[in-house]
């Protein structure tokens, strides 16, 4: 039985990140960060290993060319041995977005920025799967930044990176701090839900929460059209409840005062463990000079994205939208 490229490299990946685990005494997610640089810079990089365990990683790497695989088989293979890495030890905020959901963003970056090359932000980044999957999916010159405060997600990211030969630039921090980062084109984001624990912080943004803690959420919307330039478009993974919280009523002040809103798609319940945790896909236009609402905002209920038949009516309804709004 011939085995799949994705497979043969989480093989790869796997055992290599499980032997250097054993020897480093270190999680398999940051041995897996370790295993990934080895292969990415052609040696191996960690002194402290036994004459046994280089000689055994030497032959695993010398069988795998990387040159033979696509971006989205390494992406792919590098994103199933993260979740394994991550069922043992999983903070809520640690989920990867779904390999659909990245999809759908890549052919909706892809529609709405007709222009040949632009600057992208990922501020909640995490491992750079939606990045990695967003950059995959574009035929145009793309520069992109990441920020992200949990520095073994961010090595991951960087390491990810690199084994697909993306030259994205990478921030150590919390996002919602001040980032000295040029103006982007648009950003992409998987936004962490909840409460954003530093008040003295969230005081600086229009955003901040009346009494109590403001939701993190609300101010990554917020950070994210600042670092946009006029004009720019926004993709924001959502929860299905956004506008009916107690704090929703500011941010629809800020939405008005600030964005378009050119579409929602809201993805299929069955993507989800329950009705209450469904996510939509909130796509913003930052205002400016000469920057015009859509007609009529594009507004979808994606069917299950294993059915091909709906699929297709509702991608053929989307096409005619970008013909009417965008053409």
């Amino acid at each position: 039985m011939k085995i799949s490229p994705v497979e043969q490299l989480f093989t790869l990946f796997n055992e290599t990140a499980l032997m250097l685990q054993e020897e480093l005494a270190c999680s398999y997610l940051e041995a897996l960060a370790e295993t990934g640089e080895n292969l990415f810079q052609g040696a191996i990089l960690q002194k402290e290993l036994s004459e046994l365990t280089v000689k055994r990683l030497k032959k695993q790497y010398e069988e795998i060319h990387l040159d033979n695989f696509s971006n989205e088989d390494i992406r792919k293979s590098f994103q199933l041995v993260i979740l394994k890495g991550m069922k043992d030890n999983v903070q809520p905020n640690h989920q990867m977005t779904p390999d659909s959901v990245g999809m759908l963003f890549g052919y909706l970056v892809e529609k709405f920025m007709t222009q040949p090359s632009f600057r992208l932000l990922d501020p909640a980044v995490g491992t750079g799967n939606l990045l990695t999957t967003v950059l995959n999916h574009s035929q145009k010159k793309v520069t992109s930044v990441g920020v992200e405060i949990d520095d073994i997600l961010i090595k991951l990211a960087y390491v990810n990176a690199n084994l697909q030969g993306h030259p994205i630039q990478f921030f150590n921090q919390d996002s919602l701090e001040s980032l000295f980062i040029e103006p982007v084109d648009t950003v992409i984001a998987d936004l962490p839900i909840g409460y954003y624990p530093n008040d003295t912080r969230a005081a600086d943004y229009q955003l901040v929460a009346a009494e109590g803690h403001s939701y993190s959420h609300h101010l990554f919307i917020e950070q994210s059209v600042r670092h946009t330039l006029p004009g720019g478009y926004l993709f924001f993974l959502v929860p299905n409840g956004l506008f009916e919280s107690e704090q929703a009523p500011q941010l629809h002040e800020f939405i008005k005062e600030h964005l378009f809103i050119q579409g929602l798609l809201q993805l299929p319940t069955s993507m989800f463990k329950s009705k209450n945790s469904g996510k939509s896909i909130l796509i913003l236009q930052k205002k400016g000079e000469g920057v015009q609402p859509p007609k009529q905002a594009l507004l979808v209920n994606l069917p299950s994205l294993s059915n091909a038949v709906e699929m297709d009516k509702i991608l053929t309804k989307m096409e005619n939208w970008f013909q009417e709004n965008k053409g």
